[in-house]
C-alpha cells in the first residue's frame, strides 16, 4: 500500500509574483476600494546610474593631480535666447517642490542651502513665497497646468522659469494636494477652499502642441522683457521627441525627469509602471539636441534619482549640462531621519521608508502644514546641512572628473563610461565592460 502522507516542506515556497507586498496591497485594495497613493518616488529595481563605471585615467590618458589641478564646476544655463542666463557655481540644483506639498521652513532652506552654494531652487506648483524668494539667489519659477499662485509679478520676480509639461514620477498626470495640507494660507496662494483636497490638471489648459507652447514662450518672454530663461520641463516618455518639440517651441532650457523622480503625492501604480529610467532618457534628450546641431546651444537638466557626486558626474558624461535634486535634498534637509524613528513607527512605517508625505504627518517638519510640527525644522541649520551635502556631490563629481583627465565637470563623455549590464548598455549607449559591444548600434545584437 502507498504511503500517501504529505510530508511538509521545510520551508514554503514564496511567489515572486504574488510577493508579500502585492498581495497586502490585494488586500488593501479590496478592503477600501480605492487606489494607493504616496510620494516619493519609483521603488521598483531599474537600470540606473550604478550601473555605469568609469575609465580613469591611467597610460592613454592622464589624470589631472588631486586638488592641485583645477577643475571648473560652473554652468551656464539660458544661453540661447535669455538676456540675462543663469550662471551657476556648480552643475547641481534644486528641483520644484511647492509650499503646501513642503512647509515654509523646508522651503526658506532650501533656499538657504542652494544659495550658499552657488545654484539654484526652484519654486514647484503653488506659487512663490516670500521666504523662498528671499533666500534663494537664484529662483527659477515654476508655470504649471495649473497655474496656482501665477502673476505677473512673480514671473519679474524670478530668475527663470519652467514650463513644467510633465513629471517624472507621472507623465501624463497632475498633482495631488489633500485638504489636511491646504491650510488658509496655502489655500489663499492657490485659490482653493480650505480644506478640501486638490487635483491639479494634466495639461495645460491654452496649448495643446508646440506651436501653442510656441506662442506661450513668446508671451513669457514678453512679460519679462525677454531677461529670463525659458525652461520646458518633460517627464520622461517620449524623451527624443518631447526634447525636439521644446527646442522647435524655443525653449533655452529642456528639463528631462526620469521615472525615479519623486512627488509629493500621485498614485502608487503611476508612479511603478509609468515613463522610463533616468539612464535611458539621458542619451535619447541628448541625441534629439544634437540632431538639431544645438547640444550644449540649448541646455539639458536631468533629474530623477541623483543621489551622489558619481551620479552627478555620469548624468554630465552622457551629456547632460547639470542635474536637479529633490528627494535627496529633502534627505538632507533632515526628512526620514532616525532620530524620529519612534514617531515613524507610530505612523505605520520606519525612517528611511516613510513616504505618505501627502498626509501632513512628516515627524521632521518638511512636508506638513502642522504649525507644531513645522517648528521642528530649523532653516538655518537645515540650508546648512543641503549646503554641506551640495559641497560634497560637487568634490566627488570633481574627483572623478580629475581621474578622467579633465579639467572641467563638462568635459567627462560616453568615452570615459562602461555598463555593467546588457541593459545598461543599450540604454544609455555606451560599451558593455571588458567590450566594445554597444548593444543595438550598427544593428549588432
Amino acid at each position: 500500500m502507498n504511503d500517501m502522507t504529505h510530508t511538509p516542506r521545510t520551508k514554503p515556497r514564496v511567489s515572486a509574483t504574488f510577493d508579500e507586498y502585492t498581495l497586502s496591497e490585494i488586500r488593501r485594495a479590496a478592503a477600501t476600494g480605492i487606489y494607493d497613493i504616496r510620494g516619493a518616488g519609483a521603488k521598483r529595481k531599474v537600470p540606473h546610474f550604478d550601473d555605469l563605471l568609469f575609465l580613469g585615467a591611467s597610460m592613454s590618458r592622464y589624470p589631472l593631480e588631486g586638488y592641485r589641478e583645477r577643475c571648473d564646476t560652473s554652468v551656464v544655463l539660458g544661453t540661447r535666447f535669455a538676456k540675462k542666463p543663469i550662471e551657476l557655481k556648480i552643475p547641481v540644483t534644486i528641483a520644484g517642490m511647492s509650499f503646501g506639498s513642503l512647509s515654509a521652513n523646508a522651503k526658506e532652506a532650501l533656499g538657504r542651502g542652494a544659495s550658499t552654494m552657488g545654484t539654484s531652487t526652484t519654486t514647484g506648483d503653488g506659487g512663490m513665497t516670500n521666504e523662498e524668494r528671499g533666500h534663494s539667489k537664484t529662483l527659477v519659477y515654476q508655470y504649471l497646468p495649473s497655474r496656482y499662485g501665477m502673476n505677473p509679478d512673480d514671473l519679474k520676480r524670478a530668475d527663470a522659469i519652467e514650463v513644467v509639461v510633465g513629471q517624472g514620477a507621472k507623465p501624463g498626470g497632475g498633482g495631488m494636494l489633500l485638504g489636511q495640507k491646504i491650510t488658509e494660507r496655502v489655500a489663499a496662494m492657490r485659490t482653493l477652499p480650505v480644506g478640501i483636497d486638490q487635483r491639479s490638471a494634466c495639461r495645460h489648459p491654452d496649448w495643446t502642441g508646440p506651436d501653442d507652447l510656441e506662442i506661450k514662450i513668446e508671451e513669457l518672454r514678453e512679460i519679462t522683457d525677454w531677461e529670463k530663461p525659458i525652461y520646458v520641463k518633460v517627464g520622461a516618455a517620449r524623451p527624443y521627441y518631447d526634447t525636439a518639440l521644446a527646442v522647435k517651441s524655443g525653449a533655452d532650457v529642456v528639463v528631462v525627469d526620469g521615472m525615479q523622480g519623486g512627488t509629493a503625492a500621485t498614485q502608487e501604480v503611476f508612479i511603478e509602471n509609468v515613463g522610463i529610467p533616468t539612464i535611458a532618457a539621458v542619451h535619447q534628450a541628448v541625441k534629439a539636441l544634437q540632431d538639431l546641431g544645438m547640444h550644449r546651444k540649448v541646455q539639458l537638466v536631468v533629474s530623477g534619482g541623483i543621489r551622489n557626486g558619481a551620479d552627478v558626474a555620469k548624468a554630465l558624461a552622457l551629456g547632460a549640462d547639470a542635474v536637479a535634486i529633490g528627494t535627496a535634498a529633502l534627505v538632507a534637509l533632515g526628512d526620514n531621519d532616525p532620530h524620529y524613528q519612534a514617531e515613524y513607527e507610530a505612523l505605520g512605517t520606519v525612517a528611511g521608508a516613510y513616504d505618505d508625505w501627502h498626509e501632513g504627518r512628516d515627524p521632521a517638519g518638511i512636508t506638513t502644514q502642522d504649525p507644531e510640527l513645522m517648528k521642528r525644522l530649523d532653516p538655518v541649520a537645515a540650508g546648512r546641512r543641503l549646503a554641506n551635502y551640495l559641497a560634497v556631490l560637487t568634490l566627488e563629481c570633481q574627483t572623478i572628473a580629475r581621474a578622467c583627465g579633465k579639467s572641467h565637470v563638462h568635459n567627462l563623455e560616453p568615452e570615459d563610461l562602461v555598463a555593467l549590464t546588457i541593459e545598461a548598455a543599450a540604454m544609455a549607449n555606451v560599451p558593455l565592460a571588458g567590450t566594445d559591444w554597444i548593444p543595438g548600434r550598427d544593428g549588432r545584437f
